[in-house]
């Protein structure tokens, strides 16, 4: 167990690199669509579209991060005053639902996706095909399930949980 944790502690910075540098297109992409708006009165075409889609992504690739190493906002008041083992039960309840909906969530856009390619959906300006972008976005949500799973297993197994820490490592005892 403590090797997939590992493993999946490298994919994860791997995914968060992949996270980082779209928000670093964006951000580029933006700056630059700003800057040839205002001071050249030339928008950059397709600016809006892109940054949006490719943000759009980085969020879904930052939450494949999140659903593995469980750094999201979490309110506990309740599983904190329960037992160790009723709380082990709790979290795996709590990432259960997760996993539930991320699946929902890849389904649906999966569908977009399809419907977006079917249709030839193009960007507005450059005219550009849709479904590439929103494939991104759909293959963050798909990697998201991944690592979700892949935390509901090392809780179900014992070895993690959503104590104070967001590290998946386990402690020795």
């Amino acid at each position: 167990m403590r090797n997939l944790q590992r493993a999946l502690e490298r994919f994860s910075h791997w995914v968060e690199i992949v996270a980082g540098v779209m928000m670093g297109f964006v951000t580029l992409l933006v700056v630059v669509s700003a800057v040839s708006r205002y001071l050249f009165a030339w928008p950059l075409p397709d600016a809006f579209d892109l940054s949006r889609y490719l943000l759009g992504a980085a969020i879904m690739w930052g939450f494949a991060c999140v659903g593995f190493r469980g750094s999201h906002i979490k309110v506990d008041l309740l599983a904190e005053a329960l037992p160790r083992p009723v709380r082990r039960l709790v979290d795996a309840l709590a990432w259960s639902v997760l996993l539930f909906f991320t699946v929902l969530l890849a389904w649906k856009l999966l569908g977009r996706v399809l419907s977006a390619a079917g249709s030839g959906e193009a960007t507005m300006d450059l005219r550009l095909p849709a479904w590439p972008l929103m494939a991104l976005i759909w293959a963050g949500v798909a990697v998201a399930i991944l690592t979700v799973t892949a935390r509901l297993l090392i809780i179900l197994f014992g070895q993690g949980s959503l104590d104070h820490f967001d590290s998946a490592e386990t402690k020795d005892t």
